[in-house]
């Protein structure tokens, strides 16, 4: 079925639905087919996991015998999580038959204690594990090594791959690539958000990882390929998006992927012409629809920390956030208390430090910080 909004915030459908990453995709495709893992770096909602889907959905079409596995290891807060979630990803989606699943993870599970079900919609096996820290490196191995005795290429993402290095285990990195380099059946994606993170795991010598894969980072969207893409859509429900209102939204949201289609998803559904009163409109929606949610994350944090928030918020993007001009303009405390704020911000995602500048990471947030009475 085709989706009833063409600008999807969620998911992915198929190529008619996603808009443009040729570059991307081709150097993606070329490096999995020529067996070079790859490491995928970008911030958050900039449309990473689309990028992966669209990949994927290529990949099959292109060599139908091939198994992609998509798994987000963001909530997985140690080793046994990740485990966990890699075998429910992993296990059962090597084998076509159900039977035949069974009887080869029974074969290779024998650390743990596997648990089997049946997706009601497709009749796969489904298997989850009970583990004890004790169980936790063995199972690992035998999951590879369920892995790589299947004969059918398999494409693994790892989605938000720097969460490894936050697990209060030892070694992880390293137990991690010790497993993958002798898998010759599978090829993965390590894709992650916190950019000084994944670049220091792939490409310092001090990491198991370095050098390991091809690095490809991505940023927004051509603005003319999108704009071409956002036209068609509405010209297909008879509506228009004139070309200077459809930039005045890119160049709002610097081309930031989830914000911009999340607009566009709202002025579609609107089923008229375009115009910026109509985008302001939208805008104040969304941001209304979130002001409780924005007010409660507030709550959470020191006076410094939020002070620091909206002052970035008011100039938009902010080149040197310890400069004695941004600090007085703003009427903030000293540099060092400036740095620690910024220190906790940056690292809780509240704000991103971009090419050009800091900026608060969620725009709508960013929107609703500037119109706030301070």
């Amino acid at each position: 079925m085709k989706p009833n909004n063409p600008f999807l915030i969620a998911g992915y459908h198929s190529p008619e639905y996603f808009c443009d990453r040729q570059q991307e995709t081709s150097t993606m495709l070329d490096a999995l087919h020529n067996g070079r893992n790859l490491t995928l770096i970008a911030p958050r909602r900039m449309g990473k996991t689309g990028l992966i889907c669209h990949t994927f959905y290529l990949l099959k079409e292109q060599e139908s015998g091939i198994v992609p596995l998509y798994m987000d290891i963001y909530s997985t807060q140690s080793l046994g999580d990740f485990i966990r979630l890699f075998a429910h990803t992993v296990l059962g989606k090597l084998d076509t038959a159900p039977q035949k699943a069974l009887k080869r993870i029974g074969r290779f599970i024998r650390s743990c204690r596997p648990v089997f079900t049946l997706d009601e919609r497709t009749g796969a096996p489904q298997v989850t594990i009970d583990l004890s820290p004790a169980e936790e490196e063995s199972t690992l191995k035998e999951i590879f090594d369920y892995l790589a005795s299947s004969e059918k290429p398999c494409y693994i993402a790892m989605d938000e791959f720097q969460q490894v290095a936050e697990y209060p285990e030892k070694g992880v990195e390293a137990l991690l690539r010790s497993y993958i380099q002798f898998v010759p059946n599978a090829h993965f994606i390590f894709a992650g958000s916190k950019q000084h993170v994944m670049r220091e795991m792939f490409t310092s010598s001090k990491h198991p990882f370095y050098q390991s894969t091809q690095l490809l980072t991505i940023d927004a969207i051509d603005r003319e390929e999108y704009a071409r893409f956002a036209r068609h859509h509405f010209a297909c429900q008879d509506t228009q998006l004139p070309q200077e209102v459809f930039e005045a939204i890119y160049d709002q949201f610097d081309g930031h992927t989830w914000y911009v289609q999340n607009l566009l998803n709202r002025l579609y559904g609107y089923h008229q012409d375009v115009d910026m009163e109509l985008v302001s409109y939208a805008i104040e929606q969304i941001i209304t629809e979130q002001s409780y949610s924005y007010a409660d994350l507030l709550k959470a944090y020191p006076a410094g920390n939020v002070r620091l928030l909206k002052a970035i918020a008011r100039e938009g993007c902010v080149k040197e956030v310890l400069s004695g001009d941004f600090i007085a303009k703003h009427k903030l405390r000293a540099a060092s208390s400036v740095s620690a704020s910024l220190k906790k911000l940056l690292d809780n995602e509240l704000v991103y430090h971009s090419a050009q500048g800091y900026v608060i990471y969620d725009r709508f947030m960013g929107e609703w910080l500037r119109r706030q009475v301070f």
